[in-house]
């Protein structure tokens, strides 16, 4: 994941005296029985790039909608710098929104598509002129103003829509799966440009996407959504090193859970006793749960070590298993390793080194898992 940049706007989430820009407040979006949104509240600050996660049918584009003023709230209240959106129509809103089919006009060109929003408002003409080369600079695509969107790539697209929705300088951007029609390396070379260019004009960006690599390279931070409701908010190394539930810890990046019960709880270590690790889970902090309570020991491919030989310490924190799956994806090897419960656990090395066929661990051999007691993080739901 990347970490941004926060000059001197210093996490203002984290202020409780600070004012946010969009402040959602017990939203709810019902379509006859079904309730597309459950409420929902939510505070969005300004110059921040905050990413609405979920999987298809979670309720994020509903939301974003409710933002742009497409769909009213069934009950609830959306207020955008200090003032109540109730009343005001999408197109007397401090927004505007980037579609994920990019609805570019056919029979323009570029630069046509980019000022077409700015001669709706009769605009001067020399304003617009300047205005259209201005935030063609910007997103790098001065030298096609005079294309038609079918002479331009897939990426140059993405770019002439993302200039559409900025000249109009808003407020607050809503991008609905922006990046989703691109392919995987221009999808990565774009996620920072949107970053520089939201830093380098301090438009607040509110952005959906179900891809969680995208979230976590894109958001200042993100707000994970299932079943219409926003499960846990929170910066990206919030949500991936502390998730708050299974579905959490599961839905963002890969994990190994192992259920168990609390065999001890103080303040300074946790012990879990797992059927299904076949051992005891030693964890460096306490969570104040009942004795005996069933929990859930989440541990990260990447925090887990393998090895042919046992750790000196092997009582806790340490199983043996058998390679069962290796997949080389050139910068780390996934390896999933059968332990004695049948269960699998999913292990991931960073290739740092060219190693030949007799010194990497391969199929079918006798390994041992072990990891640091800080790795595990203890769910209770």
């Amino acid at each position: 994941m990347a970490e941004r940049r926060n000059d001197n706007k210093k996490e203002p989430w984290r202020d409780p005296s600070a004012q946010a820009y969009v402040q959602i407040e017990n939203v709810t979006k019902r379509f006859g029985d079904f309730v597309a949104v459950n409420n929902v509240s939510l505070k969005i600050y300004q110059h921040e790039i905050f990413c609405l996660l979920g999987g298809s049918g979670c309720g994020k584009t509903t939301l974003l909608r409710m933002l742009a003023g497409f769909e009213p709230p069934s009950s609830g209240r959306i207020l955008i710098d200090g003032k109540d959106m109730a009343d005001t129509p999408p197109y007397e809103r401090p927004t505007n929104m980037m579609f994920q089919s990019y609805a570019l006009f056919p029979h323009m060109s570029v630069a046509k598509n980019v000022s077409f929003g700015l001669e709706q408002e009769k605009l001067p003409k020399a304003q617009i002129a300047s205005r259209v080369e201005e935030i063609l600079d910007i997103v790098k695509m001065r030298e096609f103003a005079g294309r038609k969107p079918h002479q331009l790539s897939g990426g140059q697209r993405q770019r002439v829509a993302l200039a559409r929705a900025l000249a109009k300088r808003p407020k607050l951007l809503l991008l609905d799966e922006p990046l989703g029609a691109l392919d995987k390396k221009l999808r990565e070379q774009t996620q920072f440009e949107l970053i520089n260019i939201q830093e380098r004009l301090g438009v607040t960006f509110v952005v959906v996407t179900h891809d969680q690599e995208e979230a976590m390279t894109l958001a200042s931070r993100i707000g994970v959504m299932n079943r219409g409701e926003i499960v846990q908010v929170g910066t990206p190394s919030e949500i991936y090193e502390f998730p708050g539930t299974r579905f959490v810890a599961d839905f963002i990046g890969s994990v190994n859970m192992f259920e168990g019960q609390l065999i001890e709880d103080l303040p300074d270590r946790v012990r879990i006793r797992s059927a299904e690790l076949g051992g005891v889970v030693y964890v460096d902090h306490g969570i104040s749960a009942a004795p005996g309570a069933v929990v859930w020991a989440a541990i990260r491919p990447e925090k887990i070590n393998i090895s042919r030989t046992a750790p000196a310490d092997a009582a806790e924190n340490c199983v043996s298993g058998v390679v069962k799956e290796i997949a080389y994806m050139g910068d780390l090897s996934i390896y999933l390793v059968k332990i004695a419960s049948g269960k699998m656990v999913r292990v991931t090395l960073p290739n740092t080194e060219r190693l030949s066929d007799h010194e990497r661990i391969l199929w079918d051999e006798n390994v041992f898992l072990s990891w640091h007691s800080s790795s595990p993080v203890v769910l209770s739901q």
